[in-house]
C-alpha cells in the first residue's frame, strides 16, 4: 500500500488520541533507578514496570509521530518517513488497545507485545537515513547544510527518544531472563570493565578494517582492566566501535601508500570520581578545523552512501567501515542519555583525538526530548 497522510489511513478519532497523548508528561528514569528496580524482579516489581510502560510507552511514541507528521522541507511526505510514522503509529495502537495490565499473566502478555514493537522499529535509524536522502536528492545542492539545522535538531531529538525507548523495553524484557549473566541487571552490567568493552570493540572494528583494506593498524589500550562500573555495555560497545572505526579508516587511508608502519591507535581509560573519560587517539592526519562542526550533522558523510550502493542488497545492516554519516552524532546521543558526552578535538595534519565521557554516578535523568 502507498503510505498516505495519516489522516488518511487512520481514523480521525485515533489521530486525536495520538494528539491528546502526545501532550502529556514524559517521565524520564535514571541508570541508578533502573539498576535499584531491576536487582529484584519480583512478580510485583514486574507488574509495577510493566504498567508503567503501559502509560509512559504511548506517550514517548506518540510525540514522535506528531513530530514526524511536520517535519521541514517536506521530509514528513519523503516515503521512507512516512514509513517510520506508520510504525509508530501501529505501535502506539498496539500499546493503546491493550487493556489494564492488573496481573502477572497480563503483564507476560503485553512484556510479548513490547518485544514485537522493538522489533518491528529495528531498522528506524536506516529508513531514516534513506528519508533524508530522498531529501537530500529533490534539493537544491545551494542549501548549505547549516540551514537544514531544524532537521539535525529534529533527527537529535527523535534518535534519543529512540535510545530511551529501546533501553525501556530491552531492559523489562531483559528482567524476564530465567538466567541472567553474572552482575546483569537487564540491560545493565553492575561491574563493566571498559578496558574489556574497549577491546572487543577495537576487535570487531579492526575486523572489518582488514576486511575491507587487507590490513588494520594496531589498536593499544591503556587503562586497569580490573576497575569496574555499571554501565550498558551494549552502548559503551557502540560508541567505542565506532570511534575506533573512525580512527582506523583514517590511519588506513593516511598511510596506504607510504612506507611507514601505521602508527597504533591509542585508547586511554580513565578513571575519575564523576567521570569514566576514554580517549580514542589516532594520528590519521586530523579533520580541518571548518569541518569539525559537520561530523555530528546527519546530513554528511566522507564516505560514499552505503544505502545508495546496498540497496538492492535489501538490508541496511550491513557494516562497513564508513557508515551513512550517522556514527559519531548517534554516539554522543548514547553517552548523553546517561549523562555522559563525546567530544572530538582535531590536529589537522596529524590526528583526532576523542573524549568519550561516561557518567560514573548514574544518578542523571535521562534527557528526555
Amino acid at each position: 500500500m502507498a503510505a498516505k497522510k495519516a489522516c488518511e489511513s487512520f481514523s480521525k478519532s485515533f489521530i486525536e488520541e495520538v494528539q491528546k497523548w502526545g501532550c502529556m508528561k514524559q517521565t524520564g528514569v535514571s541508570l541508578r533507578y533502573m539498576l535499584e528496580f531491576g536487582s529484584k524482579p519480583t512478580d510485583r516489581n514486574l507488574l509495577i514496570s510493566g504498567q508503567f510502560l503501559h502509560k509512559e510507552l504511548p506517550i514517548r511514541i506518540a510525540r514522535r509521530a506528531i513530530e514526524l507528521e511536520t517535519l521541514p522541507y517536506g521530509l514528513s511526505e519523503k516515503p521512507a518517513v512516512l514509513k517510520v510514522r506508520d510504525w509508530y503509529l501501529d505501535s502506539f495502537r498496539d500499546l493503546r488497545s491493550f487493556p489494564e495490565i492488573k496481573d502477572i499473566n497480563d503483564e507476560k502478555e503485553f512484556t510479548q507485545m513490547i518485544k514485537a514493537i522493538k522489533v518491528r522499529h529495528n531498522n528506524v535509524v536506516p529508513m531514516m537515513a534513506l528519508g533524508v536522502q530522498q531529501l537530500k536528492k529533490g534539493m537544491d545542492p545551494k542549501i548549505v547544510y547549516e540551514d537544514l539545522d531544524e532537521i539535525h535538531q529534529f533527527l537529535d531529538r527523535f534518535y534519543m527518544s529512540r535510545i530511551g525507548i529501546r533501553m525501556l523495553i530491552g531492559q523489562h524484557v531483559e528482567l524476564h531472563n530465567p538466567n541472567p549473566p553474572p552482575h546483569c541487571v537487564g540491560y545493565i552490567h553492575t561491574k563493566m570493565s571498559p578496558v574489556e568493552v574497549a577491546q572487543n570493540a577495537s576487535e570487531d572494528a579492526r575486523a572489518i578494517c582488514l576486511r575491507e583494506y587487507g590490513s588494520a593498524p594496531e589498536v593499544n589500550i591503556y587503562g586497569d582492566p580490573k576497575f569496574t562500573f555499571p554501565y550498558v555495555p551494549t552502548h559503551l560497545h557502540l560508541m567505542v566501535f565506532e570511534l575506533v572505526k573512525n580512527s582506523l579508516r583514517a590511519v588506513q587511508e593516511r598511510f596506504m601508500d607510504s612506507d611507514k608502519i601505521a602508527p597504533p591507535v591509542r585508547i586511554i581509560v580513565a578513571e575519575g570520581i564523576e567521570d569514566v573519560t576514554i580517549k580514542v587517539s589516532d594520528e590519521g592526519g586530523g579533520i580541518p578545523r571548518s569541518g569539525l562542526p559537520k561530523i555530528f550533522t546527519y546530513l554528511y558523510s566522507t564516505a560514499k552512501n552505503p544505502l545508495d550502493e546496498y540497496s538492492d542488497l535489501g538490508t541496511a545492516d550491513t557494516v562497513t567501515m564508513a557508515g551513512y554519516g550517522y556514527g559519531l552524532p548517534i554516539s554522543r546521543l548514547y553517552a548523553r542519555y546517561f549523562g555522559g558526552d563525546l567530544q572530538v578535538i582535531s590536529m589537522e595534519g596529524y590526528g583526532t583525538d576523542a573524549y568519550l565521557h561516561l557518567s560514573r554516578l548514574g544518578d542523571s535523568q535521562e534527557p528526555l526530548p
